[in-house]
């Protein structure tokens, strides 16, 4: 895979966790939300809130950038790409939102840092 494929990958990898940062961060300002009819009145001022508008812009830059991507590398290196959003989000959200990072997460994060590597290297030249 190219460099700048690889960077495409990445590109849209951090607009997506961008816009789940910023999804948890316009729901954390209403709390729990429940699926019931009451719920309904907070959902038009949760729609126009700063966070979430930035999270849902951030979703549809990165299907733009993750179609270009797509065009130029196969999917089944780039899908599995994603992943690296998950490592991002679980150390953004333990240092944002003071989420636990506990073992079993840390050994995650390596396990899915070792198998993106090997999908990379695997794409070379492709």
């Amino acid at each position: 895979m190219s460099g700048a494929s690889f960077a495409l990958i990445l590109t849209g990898v951090m607009l997506n966790a961008v816009a789940q940062l910023m999804l948890k961060a316009g729901t954390n300002r209403v709390g729990a939300l429940e699926l019931s009819y009451q719920s309904l009145s907070v959902l038009p001022s949760l729609a126009l809130s700063a966070p979430i508008l930035t999270g849902l812009s951030c979703y549809a830059v990165s299907v733009v950038v993750w179609i270009v991507a797509l065009s130029r590398v196969e999917v089944s290196v780039a899908y599995p790409m994603l992943s690296i959003g998950y490592i991002v989000n679980a150390i953004a959200a333990w240092m944002l939102f003071g989420e636990t990072l506990n073992p079993m997460k840390l050994a995650a994060i390596a396990v899915i840092s070792v198998g993106v590597c090997m999908l990379a290297w695997s794409g070379r030249g492709a």
